[in-house]
């Protein structure tokens, strides 16, 4: 599967995506914005996480991102998909540093949300971001999301605590925004 958008293409994730994985993998920079990640990863760990990422379940759509030269950027995902009530949880990691602040992330995010209300007939995403990613909150915010709560001190990270901001965007607001 190939989707395609103005600056990335999103694809399957493949065996051969490890290596660009494990060059960003246990960059501090990088992964203290992943709510789910502890430091540091070996290799084995990683291609244990690959092979779940490569395979198939109707929970979980992970997929690479790479610009139109195909150069590996990242990864975005929707996962804990929820088929009944028609929502999923989305992750996103633009793992090559070069690629940070130039729309490659709002590009994947349009092109994911677009393929999760049209083909997947899902009717929300959601999200959590750190309140210290304030690059990833506006980001978001380009894409439609709307803050909808916080975890008040719900993530411990270099010391300190923070708040976990809970954003989403439903199908019909999404759709607002195509036109």
């Amino acid at each position: 599967m190939m989707l395609q958008g103005k600056l990335v293409n999103l694809r399957a994730v493949e065996k051969k995506d490890l290596e660009e994985i494990m060059k960003w993998v246990n960059d501090r920079e990088v992964t203290k914005y992943l709510s789910a990640f502890l430091y540091p990863v070996s290799r084995a760990e990683e291609e244990k996480f690959l092979e779940r990422a490569m395979s198939h379940n109707d929970t979980e759509k992970n997929l690479v991102m790479e610009t139109k030269e195909g150069d590996y950027i990242g990864q975005i995902s929707l996962h804990k998909i929820d088929w009944k009530n028609r929502n999923a949880e989305l992750g996103i990691v633009i793992g090559n540093k070069e690629y940070w602040g130039k729309g490659y992330g709002t590009d994947a995010i349009k092109i994911l949300l677009n393929h999760a209300f049209n083909q997947m007939n899902l009717y929300k995403v959601y999200l959590r971001v750190f309140d210290y990613n304030q690059r990833g909150v506006r980001c978001y915010e380009k894409c439609g999301f709307k803050e909808e709560g916080r975890l008040r001190k719900g993530q411990f990270y270099g010391g300190k605590y923070y708040d976990v901001i809970l954003m989403g965007i439903l199908k019909d607001e999404f759709e607002k925004l195509d036109k």
